[in-house]
């Protein structure tokens, strides 16, 4: 990126964020500041990573205090960030959960299969194809243990299901969102799962799949290990632990529901949550994910493990993306722009910040290239991997970022966007100098404009077509 990005988010999110970290415990204060990323210089023993990949639900970019959120607190995030590397740039596949989904475990456009093109998946009809390859698939059959838990949400069985994509065990629910105690899920029905089996638990969801994580991580492992943690947290309904009455009144209102639209406005939870609630949802999952670090660190296997950890898609309601502009379901940086860490002992060094853009499927090619995986020929993926980059310094090559939806369209190339809004209107911006999205440049540089759009056309004439 050129040094005006540095500059300007190092500016916005920096020393900000080093701040707000500072504050959290008495080792932060102590801590140096963030450095530029700058790849470690030797050798490896050549020794294949354990690969944890953490995804939290909804999450908006600067939800966690390491990204700059003032009032919500998440040393363990936060610590995972000082030990390796906070990407400022980071964004996930799609603006919803089932497409980013799609996009990670495949390393793909959402709108390379015909399920990716549900925002997102609402049905028994929709799902990814058994066929398909996947970052399980392809880990497994490069030698790797391979495990999911926690949410699915790329379809319901019997058609689909982690187990028939490549995961050797799954614990957790297909759906995109259910009800916390209960587990009752969008379509109605119970929705906590191992394997193919239904598994009755009625504590806070959270709590439950922390414990399973635990349990993973802490065996005794003969090989390496491929482990995605997808937790539904802070995602609606906006309960947390404790909150077993107000999750007893969504369950009330989902078994009275006449249709699958009533049961979906129950667990939408229109009318409650607040700040504070969101808070204590974010702090939960920072917990959470403290917990399974701990497990990690106990095992003796932390210093060879790459953990990633991200958002499937932008924040939504009570979330704080400041300073970015628009939240879920659209285009815009706060839709799509999400905090990303990745920590690696054994290889990349702690205490970095890089602004080098990445997106959901550079990291599927990212883990298969550390892993010793060869994608499918046949299923040639569009992501980009960042092995050469972490570990080696190497540049990476020019390439777009691209993402589509129903209502938009956008791409970006080093500093500029080219987005197209809901009435069709192209805008194009700066992010360097208006991560906010506020400074239309499209009349003044129509040129790179049409380029942009001429680029994005491109590949989108490459994707499935959206149903009627």
């Amino acid at each position: 990126m050129p040094e005006i990005s540095r500059r300007a988010f190092g500016g916005l999110v920096g020393g900000g964020a080093v701040t707000a970290v500072a504050g959290t415990t008495a080792a932060a204060e102590a801590a140096p500041a963030e450095r530029p990323f700058k790849a470690r210089t030797g050798g490896s023993s050549g020794k294949r990573p354990n690969l944890l990949v953490i995804l939290g639900d909804d999450l908006g970019w600067a939800d966690l205090s390491c990204y700059g959120a003032p009032h919500i607190r998440t040393p363990h995030l936060d610590r995972l960030a000082r030990q390796g590397v906070r990407f400022t740039d980071g964004y996930s596949g799609s603006a919803t959960c089932s497409p980013t989904r799609f996009s990670l475990y495949t390393g793909r456009y959402p709108g390379r299969t015909p399920g990716g093109l549900a925002e997102p998946i609402g049905n028994r009809t929709q799902g990814l194809d058994p066929n398909h390859p996947t970052l399980a698939s392809l880990l497994k059959k490069a030698g790797y243990a391979t495990a999911l838990i926690g949410k699915w949400h790329c379809g319901w069985l019997p058609d689909y299901s982690p187990t028939k994509s490549g995961w050797d065990e799954f614990f957790g629910n297909h759906g995109g969102v259910l009800e916390y105690f209960s587990k009752l899920g969008q379509l109605g029905d119970y929705d906590l799962y191992e394997g193919d089996a239904t598994y009755k638990d009625l504590r806070y969801y959270t709590e439950v799949l922390t414990e399973r994580a635990v349990e993973y991580v802490g065996r005794e492992h003969d090989r390496p290990w491929l482990l995605n943690l997808n937790f539904t947290t802070p995602h609606w309904p906006w309960l947390a632990e404790g909150d077993e009455a107000t999750g007893a009144e969504i369950e009330a209102k989902i078994r009275a529901a006449k249709t699958q639209a009533e049961v979906v406005n129950a667990l939408n939870h229109y009318d409650g949550g607040s700040v504070e609630k969101y808070k204590e949802m974010v702090e939960s999952l920072d917990a959470a994910v403290g917990e399974v670090l701990a497990a990690l660190r106990r095992s003796g296997q932390e210093e060879n493990t790459l953990v990633l950890f991200a958002s499937d898609n932008g924040g939504e309601r009570y979330s704080y993306n400041w300073p970015l502009s628009g939240e879920k379901f659209v285009l815009l940086e706060g839709g799509i722009r999400v905090p990303t860490i990745v920590r690696w002992p054994a290889r990349v060094d702690g205490h970095q910040v890089s602004h080098e853009p990445n997106f959901s499927p550079d990291w599927t090619a990212t883990l298969l290239e550390v892993g010793g995986a060869r994608p499918d020929p046949a299923y040639p993926l569009d992501g980009t991997s960042l092995a050469g980059y972490l570990l080696k310094g190497e540049t990476p090559p020019e390439r777009d970022l691209f993402w589509r939806v129903r209502a938009n369209r956008a791409l970006r190339r080093g500093d500029w966007k080219y987005y197209q809004d809901a009435d069709k209107t192209d805008h194009l911006y700066n992010l360097a100098a208006d991560s906010r999205e506020q400074a239309d440049l499209a009349p003044d540089k129509p040129e790179l404009l049409a380029e942009l759009k001429a680029s994005w056309e491109r590949t989108a004439a490459t994707l499935l077509p959206y149903p009627n």
